[in-house]
Formats: structure tokens, C-alpha cells, sequence
């Protein structure tokens, strides 16, 4: 049974590291040279994630190497809600309904995962969607087979001799294919990095007091972002294609690239997600989908 103290982030992360130190130097030297490099650089880079948009960076990047996923859930416990508090941070546009179910931690899809990971006795779950039954559950079932979801892979850390505490919960899914059990042993590995780095960014939110609104169409803008490109960010963020963003505008995909082209070079960004940090960290966009702040 996985037990990892998180009273503050400042002692959890040197509990979490040592409490998986020996089983990730063990992991490390069975992995290929390229899989070891990406772990060690996956631990160093989320060192320096402090804020939600790092986190997006961090999750598209790093982590996706070692965790391939469209879909990722990050929960904490909120001492003053006295529940866990969610955030969906997804590649692939989400279904309202499906969106509303993962940030409500009482709700019935949330409570299935959470009492399937106690079950496990707090190892990595895997619980396939075709198992999701009951009639509450029927339309999130639906939502996640027609976006091309197999299985849902979850973790999470709970207090110590109170496993059915949660201080952390996490939930990764990809389309088109089922977890295997590389990818469970890999999530066991990174939890602590996982945990650490989202706890991390709830405490520097928390001190940054309430997520920042959109600036007003009237502001003015340094990097000479306009509004539909502000638009188009937005979308990018909630990992819409050009072809979808261009049907959502009535203009044609090739359009759409060329508006993600002057978006790059205005950010002198790289790519899209290098794009949508910037954005956010410019705080030209307003709050993703379902993300409220966790106290």
C-alpha cells in the first residue's frame, strides 16, 4: 500500500522522492538508454513547474513521452472544501457532460475510480469503460467509447495509515488503445513526481490568490495578438484541430494554419502547446474548461 505524507509540498516532495528512490534507480537500469534519459529529464523539468500553464507544458512534453495521453485528471484535497478538487487538462476536445463528470469529485464516475484504486490497495488501476455500468454512468460510458477511449488509468497517494484519504488522485486515458502494464509500472514510478509538481502549483495558485481573467478586448496587447487569434489560442488549448476550429469560424483549415503560423511568431513559440504557455503565462486567455482554482 502506497502512503506518502504531503502535510505541506515543501515535505512531501523529499518524502516522495526518498519513499521511490530504490524503486526508481531499480526501474532506471532495466530501461533502455533513450527510456532512462526521458525519466531523469521527466524528475529534473518538473522541478520547475510552479503554475498551471507549466503544468500543461510539463504534461504535453516530459511526461508524455513515458505516458502517452489525451486526457489527464489532476485532483488534490482542498482542507477547506474538505474534498478532492479536480482539473481536466485534455489534447482532444471533451463533451460537456464528460467534462462536468471528471471535476466532480462526488459524482458517480469519480467516486467508481477512486473506490477501484482503494481496492487495488493503492496500486495503479486500470478499469476498462465497457465496465463502467448503471444507469448514471450510461452517458459518460457513451462519451468516453465515441471519443475512442479504452481504459482509464489511475493513481493516486493517500495519508499515511488512512488509505481511503486521499491527498492526490490522477486519472490519464488515450484514445485508440488500451494501457498496458508498462504503462502502470511507469505511472507508479512517476507518482511522486506527479504528486509533488501538482501540489507545488496549487500552493503558488493559491499565493497568486484567484485565476486571472481575460484581459478586455480593449487592453492593450504587447504582442499584438488579436482577438480572433485570441480565439484560436483558446481553442488550441482545448486541443481542437485546425479543421474543427475552422468550422467553428466558417473559414477553411488552411486558414486556420495561418493564423496558428502569426500565432508562433508573434509568441515566438516553437509549437502550439510552447504557444498556449506563453498565452497563459501573458494571461491573454481566460480559464480552461473546468478549471477553478483549489484551495
Amino acid at each position: 500500500m502506497q502512503s506518502i505524507s504531503t502535510e505541506t509540498p515543501a515535505q512531501a516532495e523529499p518524502a516522495a522522492m526518498q519513499a521511490h528512490a530504490g524503486a526508481l534507480a531499480t526501474a532506471v537500469s532495466l530501461q533502455g538508454g533513450s527510456q532512462m534519459e526521458a525519466i531523469v529529464r521527466a524528475a529534473q523539468t518538473a522541478l520547475e513547474v510552479r503554475r498551471r500553464y507549466q503544468f500543461f507544458v510539463w504534461s504535453q512534453s516530459n511526461l508524455q513521452v513515458l505516458l502517452p495521453h489525451h486526457l489527464i485528471v489532476c485532483g488534490a484535497y482542498s482542507r477547506q472544501h474538505r474534498e478532492l478538487r479536480y482539473e481536466v487538462f485534455n489534447s482532444l476536445v471533451l463533451p460537456p457532460v464528460l467534462m462536468e463528470a471528471l471535476v466532480d469529485g462526488r459524482g458517480p464516475l469519480m467516486q467508481l475510480l477512486q473506490g477501484q484504486w482503494i481496492e487495488q490497495r493503492g496500486k495503479p488501476a486500470q478499469l476498462a469503460v465497457e465496465a463502467l455500468e448503471g444507469a448514471a454512468l450510461q452517458p459518460l460510458r457513451e462519451a468516453l467509447a465515441q471519443g475512442g477511449y479504452q481504459d482509464l488509468l489511475v493513481h493516486g497517494v493517500s495519508r499515511p495509515q488512512r488509505p481511503s484519504e486521499l491527498e492526490s488522485f490522477f486519472i490519464l486515458s488515450s484514445t485508440g488503445r488500451a494501457s498496458d502494464p508498462g504503462q502502470r509500472q511507469m505511472l507508479e514510478l512517476l507518482l511522486p513526481h506527479l504528486h509533488a509538481t501538482w501540489l507545488r502549483v496549487q500552493t503558488v495558485e493559491r499565493e497568486f490568490g484567484e485565476p486571472a481573467r481575460a484581459p478586455s478586448p480593449r487592453s492593450v496587447d504587447p504582442s499584438g495578438i488579436t482577438e480572433r487569434e485570441r480565439q484560436i489560442l483558446s481553442w488550441l488549448r482545448e486541443g481542437m484541430s485546425n479543421q474543427e476550429i475552422g468550422e467553428v469560424l466558417g473559414i477553411s483549415a488552411l486558414t486556420v494554419k495561418n493564423h496558428v503560423r502569426k500565432i508562433l511568431r508573434k509568441l515566438h513559440a516553437a509549437n502550439r502547446a510552447q504557444a498556449v504557455a506563453k498565452a497563459m503565462s501573458m494571461q491573454l486567455l481566460g480559464p480552461m474548461s473546468g478549471e477553478g482554482g483549489l484551495s
